[in-house]
């Protein structure tokens, strides 16, 4: 009985070196295989090219075969993936033009808003186009200070059209020819023009001195001007629309202009009229 069982394991045991003799002698013939077919590569044997083109293919094909389930997993993989950012990508820009059409609205409706108080208020609108003018030289002036402009008639310049260097008042029109006009500058004796004086909202009169400065006149007397207090046009008298800055408050009722005059190259002349109601 034990003679047997030795018998087995005998058996068996020898069937396992038998198969790792064989596996050696396989691993062995293809590492020779594989010399050899290197070696005959190197002396450009058709048969051996055409051996290596049928391994290459056999390789290339199976490999390919065998990628194809799972390079179908990774292209599902990314198009889901895109297909949720895409989404979320959309909704992100749906939201963003919600909010772009509400803005839209709140400003259409806020310029309107602006426009209907303005008539409420009768406030002056522009109704020309800016002209920009070169100032020339005028030595023979009637007025202490005034200037001639290369724009008349013809370029549709006309009395009290508004006269500004940038965004600052600077006088007004006074007399028109054909090619020229005359500009009141604000500091001449003969300015006369309504303000309201900021942040207290004063109403006054700014009248030129003849000099580089004005002088408040007409002004309530309890009513207390801080230096540094901004001059702007009040839109009263049918003159000039309101809310054009002038200068600053200097020294209680002197008001220092924004522009220089005697430094003046280029105006704008621009009309104003009141809207309608």
């Amino acid at each position: 009985m034990e003679a047997s069982r030795d018998d087995f394991v005998i058996a068996i045991r020898s069937a396992f070196i038998q198969r790792g003799n064989k596996q050696r002698f396989s691993l062995f013939f293809l590492l020779i295989l594989s010399i050899l077919l290197l070696v005959l590569g190197r002396f450009n044997f058709s048969a051996i090219n055409y051996i290596k083109v049928s391994v290459n293919e056999l390789v290339y094909r199976s490999s390919f075969i065998v990628s194809v389930p799972e390079n179908y997993l990774i292209d599902s993989y990314i198009k889901l993936t895109d297909h949720f950012t895409y989404y979320d990508h959309y909704q992100e820009l749906k939201k963003e033009n919600k909010k772009l059409k509400s803005n839209i609205e709140n400003n259409n409706y806020i310029i309107s808003e602006n426009d209907r108080l303005k008539k409420i208020i009768d406030d002056y609108i522009i109704v020309s186009d800016e002209i920009i003018a070169k100032v020339l030289i005028d030595k023979q002036s009637p007025f202490l200070r005034s200037i001639i402009i290369n724009k008349g008639s013809k370029d549709k310049i006309k009395l009290g059209m508004a006269v500004l260097d940038g965004e600052f008042l600077v006088g007004k029109i006074v007399e028109v020819n054909y090619t020229t006009s005359r500009v009141l500058l604000l500091s001449d004796l003969n300015s006369k023009i309504p303000v309201t004086i900021e942040p207290e909202g004063y109403q006054s009169i700014l009248s030129g001195t003849g000099k580089n400065d004005g002088v408040i006149q007409y002004s309530k007397e309890n009513i207390s001007l801080e230096d540094g207090n901004t001059v702007y046009t009040s839109g009263s008298g049918a003159i000039f629309k309101s809310g054009i800055p002038i200068g600053k408050i200097l020294e209680k009722k002197n008001v220092i202009y924004f522009s220089d005059f005697s430094q003046l190259r280029f105006v704008k002349i621009i009309a104003f009229e009141k809207g309608e109601n």
